[in-house]
């Protein structure tokens, strides 16, 4: 197999340096070229056919949401984009991610240069994974009519927006009981996270969810998910209990761990050494959970690069828990879920739009085991 070819698509003439100087250290990747604008990018795909794009979204001449949703309806290609941590770059890096895009890579307002090399090893991984990426998963899903919910409008309090975007219930039937969910992901989660809670109505028992992002990104998404399911959505407080029919996702700069006190399960925030370079880590939520409910608990592992959570999930499963991992054809990247199917740890391997559905059943069954 030759190298991975990578085209560059950057106004700033510092960060197509950079991104060169860094992927070009790679001996898998060949940079085929670097345009300043997507209208120079658009001549210059057609001439060089690379293989993964890396994409500003603040452009001119067209910015790269408008430029990546042509991209996707007339030529799908893996996407990786460059955006800016601020809660405007997360908003139009989730929209990215909606449409198509990857992965995303971050970069700061200052200290660009020092900041772009630090992670040097970590954006190569980036382009690699892109590039065994199936896009078609991420395009088939972005091009279906959206709801009112799949859309996130300007807004600073969800709750005045709530009854107009909320979906009509769906009835379950769940009675309480002592199952919480636990999920996660990494790349092409954000998208899956969301279809995944579609499926949930507000009396479904709680779920908690790490999804690598950065901190500045963790209000924008949680938004989001909020917007897609029944069940309210929250970044949750240090010490705050676990509630049916609410989703917990951890901030993300700090760990979230599940305890059991009083009869009632806790969140503790934990600013603890990252684990499998990650912080938040799935492995992390996913051993309190194995630790505090047991049998009582549902693990679920969906696309992602890497393996965090595989470790997690064996642990919850030798503690009685049951497991679901999404399955490679339906996946973004196989790598997590990948990784915990090599363990022998995983009940179910299901197709993403069936993962919420295998969950209910779960807990519809009323296998719950004995708190721990």
């Amino acid at each position: 197999m030759g190298k991975i070819r990578v085209l560059i698509i950057d106004d700033s003439a510092l960060i197509r340096k950079i991104l060169t100087e860094v992927l070009s250290s790679s001996p898998e990747i060949e940079v085929v070229g670097a345009a300043a604008d997507p209208l120079i990018a658009r001549e210059m795909i057609k001439q060089l056919n690379p293989d993964v794009l890396t994409l500003d979204i603040e452009m001119p001449h067209m910015d790269g949401i408008t430029f990546l949703s042509n991209l996707m309806r007339l030529r799908p290609t893996p996407v990786v984009m460059i955006s800016t941590l601020t809660e405007h770059g997360a908003e139009a890096t989730l929209n990215a991610l909606a449409l198509g895009a990857v992965d995303f890579i971050a970069k700061p307002k200052v200290d660009v240069v020092n900041t772009l090399n630090d992670y040097a090893e970590e954006i190569i991984s980036k382009v690699i994974v892109a590039a065994q990426a199936k896009v078609g998963n991420i395009q088939n899903r972005a091009l279906k009519p959206k709801s009112p919910a799949a859309t996130v409008p300007e807004i600073s309090e969800k709750h005045s927006v709530d009854v107009i975007l909320k979906p009509a219930p769906i009835k379950t039937h769940i009675s309480p009981t002592n199952k919480i969910i636990v999920l996660g992901a990494s790349t092409g989660g954000t998208e899956a996270i969301k279809t995944v809670v579609k499926g949930f109505s507000s009396d479904a028992p709680p779920i908690l969810i790490t999804q690598h992002l950065p901190a500045a990104f963790s209000q924008s998404f949680v938004r989001h998910i909020d917007l897609a399911t029944e069940m309210s959505a929250c970044i949750p407080q240090h010490g705050q209990t676990v509630e049916p029919g609410n989703i917990y996702l951890s901030p993300g700069d700090r760990h979230m761990l599940v305890i059991r006190e009083g009869g009632k399960y806790i969140i503790h925030l934990s600013d603890g050494l990252p684990v499998n370079r990650h912080k938040p880590a799935v492995d992390v939520l996913f051993r309190s959970a194995a630790q505090c409910a047991g049998a009582n608990a549902i693990a679920v592992l969906l696309t992602g690069m890497g393996a965090d959570g595989a470790m997690g999930m064996k642990e919850m499963h030798d503690a009685g828990a049951k497991t679901v991992i999404q399955d490679e054809q339906s996946s973004v990247v196989w790598g997590m879920p990948g990784a915990a199917f090599k363990l022998g740890c995983t009940d179910y391997v299901v197709s993403l739009e069936e993962v919420s559905h295998k969950v209910l059943s779960l807990v519809k069954s009323g296998n719950a085991g004995k708190v721990l």
